[in-house]
């Protein structure tokens, strides 16, 4: 249950040791295709899965978006998200420092000056035999208590957890950023591209109605003919103004990722999906490394190493304290005399403090302190299933989503297909404007869904790398290690 120190006593409570890391040797039940399909679009590219290739710091220059690259630059410079965590670390860092001085002695200088009047009567003297003197005081104390079970050692050991804790809260706050600037500028793309998607539609219905009023004017078609097509123009029309709320609103959200007020959404570089290129080949980690490499997973365990500590903490606690003071200095009646000799002072004593009834307090901080052991245990558990199952759907999701995109595309291309031949069937009458009418449906679902599936690769793609932690513990130097 605790170990002993030749010098400095006993430490109480349990020594933390890293939870070991998962035996899995694949993140989903299935084994996944080596290549992802291809879809004969632009960002439609099969990708193929390298296991066990490291991740670069800057994962988001693989999609060789350099408008998203220079973005990138002033989001992690500007960001008060980053700013917040970096002073958290330097908190937790300063109390750490704090707290050391613990181990070592007190030292306290002081000097004192007073005026005093004594009355003669508790000495046996008559009333009027009061004295009036003044005094004078320089001294220095020295006190330490010594760490005899490692209360204050564990409590250095919780608090440098923390301080581990806030680095890791850093690189997660580092890495969520990136990421959710990366899949906002995605969102911006494929917002832009259903909005051409629906203009191209709308083009295409506009002149399907000039067609139908001509052929009204000329009895080739009825009224009713004509008020339906207008009344589908007017129904596309009526789906783009939510599509330009959604993309000035993901602007606005992409202006407080890089740091700057919604105004100056202006002077951020516009996204298209045109502008970035699908990774051919995507890194993943081994079940094995995630743990290391994931920050709340590492921000986790130094919670759970952070209440172990704390279990130590409270076992000391049961323990006697003793502490050893002394102090020396000079006491005259006159400032001049204040170092003359005969006028030194001195004192030195010890004193031991052992708990005999607290009603039953300490043991209850105790099994406190266990509880709290239990709980970040489990909940350390808890997130590597969590970091597991997320890295497991990002994964199915790259492999089906593809496929979704190849089909999708098909789709599109059938659908264009269908309406072109529909459209000059019933340019000639040998079609009905209901069949049309459908055709016209089935297109503008199906363009709108390509858009939404090309973007999805892109985001997949992202997400895979924010799943497998980002490549921090490539980047130059310790986590954090500035903020100190």
């Amino acid at each position: 249950m605790f170990s002993c120190g030749l010098l400095f006593g006993c430490v109480m409570g349990p020594d933390f040791l890293p939870p070991e890391a998962p035996t899995e040797k694949t993140f989903t039940s299935a084994p996944l295709a080596k290549v992802t399909d291809a879809a004969p679009v632009p960002g439609g590219e099969g990708q193929t899965f390298i296991y066990g290739r490291d991740i670069p710091t800057q994962w988001w220059t693989l999609f060789h978006s350099s408008s998203l690259d220079g973005l990138m630059r002033r989001a992690l410079a500007d960001s008060p998200n980053l700013a917040k965590a970096e002073a958290a670390l330097r908190q937790a860092v300063e109390n750490h420092r704090a707290r050391a001085g613990s181990l070592l002695p007190k030292v306290d200088g002081g000097f004192s000056a007073g005026r005093q009047r004594n009355s003669g009567i508790p000495s046996g003297l008559s009333e009027g035999n009061a004295s009036t003197y003044t005094l004078y005081n320089a001294s220095v104390s020295v006190s330490y208590t010594l760490d005899l079970f490692g209360a204050t050692r564990r409590e250095l050991e919780a608090l440098q957890s923390r301080v581990e804790y806030q680095r890791y809260l850093l690189e997660a706050a580092h890495l969520t950023l990136a990421s959710n600037l990366v899949t906002t500028a995605v969102r911006e793309a494929s917002l832009r591209a259903q909005i051409a998607a629906t203009k191209e539609i709308m083009a295409g219905e506009e002149e399907l109605f000039a067609l139908m009023e001509r052929r009204f004017e000329l009895g080739g078609a009825a009224q009713t003919e004509v008020l339906a097509q207008k009344a589908q123009l007017s129904k596309t029309r009526a789906t783009l103004p939510p599509l330009e709320k959604d993309l000035a609103q993901t602007r606005h959200l992409l202006t407080a990722l890089a740091g700057n007020m919604p105004a100056k959404a202006a002077s951020l570089p516009e996204f298209h999906l045109e502008d970035f290129r699908l990774p051919r080949e995507l890194p993943v980690s081994l079940p094995s490394a995630l743990v290391r490499q994931r920050p709340d997973i590492r921000a986790a365990e130094e919670l759970y190493h952070a209440a172990c500590a704390q279990v130590g903490v409270a076992t000391a606690n049961l323990f006697p304290q003793l502490t050893i003071s002394g102090g020396y200095g000079t006491a005259a009646g006159s400032f001049s005399n204040l170092f003359s000799t005969g006028t030194d002072i001195w004192n030195i004593g010890g004193g031991l403090l052992q708990p005999v009834f607290r009603g039953g307090e300490l043991t209850a901080k105790r099994r406190a302190a266990l509880a709290a052991y239990d709980a970040a245990e489990a909940e350390y558990r808890e997130t590597v299933l969590q970091a597991f199952r997320n890295v497991a759907d990002v994964l199915r999701a790259l492999e089906l989503d593809a496929r979704t995109l190849k089909v999708q595309a098909e789709a599109e291309n059938d659908a264009r297909t269908v309406l072109e031949l529909t459209r000059k069937r019933y340019q000639y009458g040998s079609v009905g404007y209901p069949a049309l009418l459908d055709v016209q449906r089935r297109h503008q679902e199906a363009l709108l869904g390509l858009a939404q599936a090309r973007a999805q690769r892109f985001s997949n793609t992202a997400a895979l790398f924010q799943a497998l932690g980002g490549g921090w513990w490539n980047r130059a130097g310790e986590p954090g290690a500035d903020a100190e």
